[in-house]
């Protein structure tokens, strides 16, 4: 009897998880709509990228205090496999945090079969999908969209953040991985570093990733659901335990926990980076704290909060 209910506990689990990345998707399909066209007014502004033949979208949310004078912060937010830069923007409430913050959104496109793309991925290793089938140059296309921000906005080179979920948070691991020259700091959501990870500078790393999630197990290995090739994902622990030894941190973290939230945070890192573990208990492949995460942590809050202390050197 155990046996069963176990398996039927499972099955329901992981039910919720694919139910949770469908509504993402769908999240993504209604923004759509509603930011149909970015430049009807001030504060979003889409933008066009040559790269690699192909031709990349994104759009730019400028908070109020914007004057194009003052150099602010930049927190890049990636989408999940198949979502929409519009999805994620409603999914993870960046652009409202930036306009109480003074930072610039910037929520890119990945590719896919058409362009603009349809079902957009990005090549973050071993995942997922178009971007990955066709050895997409995500990490040119990160490098070149830097460069052209920091001529089109003023932009401060040293607090540029990434942000991102499931595929997005993989991306954002490669991002700190092979663009650690650029990046100040990541903070990946339910996504694992699939990578061969080699980074020419400390970056801080902040990570959430819910203990039941079963798109991208924390434990890592495999799973039954994915989007493209079959995958084995990287053990949520192993990676902090890179991210520790690459920032010379403290090997002991000073550890809290609450109902919903256990977080582990590593000290005396190098060059004031920080690496932080945010592992959302019961939380599945979704945004943590919004309606059907069922946990009320402030994800967005939270991240912002430690890239603002943590700017390049």
């Amino acid at each position: 009897m155990g046996s069963a209910i176990q398996k039927t506990r499972t099955a329901v689990l992981s039910v919720l998880s694919v139910f949770a990345l469908l509504l993402t998707g769908f999240l993504g399909m209604a923004a759509c709509r509603r930011f149909k066209d970015p430049e009807s007014t001030a504060s979003q502004k889409s933008g066009t990228l040559e790269v690699g033949g192909r031709t990349r979208t994104y759009f730019v949310h400028l908070p109020p205090n914007y004057n194009g004078r003052t150099a602010m912060p930049v927190v890049l937010v990636l989408h999940g496999a198949t979502e929409s830069p519009e999805g994620v923007e409603q999914l993870s409430g960046m652009s409202e945090e930036a306009d109480k913050r003074n930072f610039i959104a910037i929520y890119p496109r990945g590719t896919g079969i058409r362009n603009p793309a349809q079902m957009p991925t990005w090549n973050s290793g071993n995942c997922c999908g178009y971007a990955q089938m066709n050895h997409v140059d995500d990490v040119a296309f990160f490098r070149a969209l830097l460069d052209k921000l920091q001529m089109d906005f003023a932009v401060d080179p040293k607090r540029i953040f990434v942000t991102g979920i499931s595929n997005g948070g993989m991306m954002s691991f490669r991002l700190a991985c092979e663009l650690s020259d650029r990046i100040a700091a990541a903070a990946p959501v339910e996504g694992a570093q699939n990578v061969d990870c080699r980074p020419s500078n400390p970056v801080s790393i902040i990570i959430f990733h819910g203990t039941a999630d079963r798109l991208v197990p924390m434990k890592g290995g495999s799973t039954p659901f994915q989007i493209g090739p079959k995958r084995s994902d990287t053990p949520v622990a192993d990676t902090v335990a890179f991210w520790v030894k690459e920032d010379g941190c403290t090997a002991t973290p000073a550890h809290e926990e609450t109902a919903e939230l256990h977080t582990d945070k590593y000290a005396g890192c190098k060059n004031n980076t920080a690496v932080e573990l945010y592992a959302v208990q019961g939380g599945h492949h979704i945004w943590p704290g919004v309606a059907m995460s069922g946990n009320s942590v402030p994800a967005t809050e939270l991240m912002w909060s430690v890239f603002a202390q943590h700017p390049k050197p």
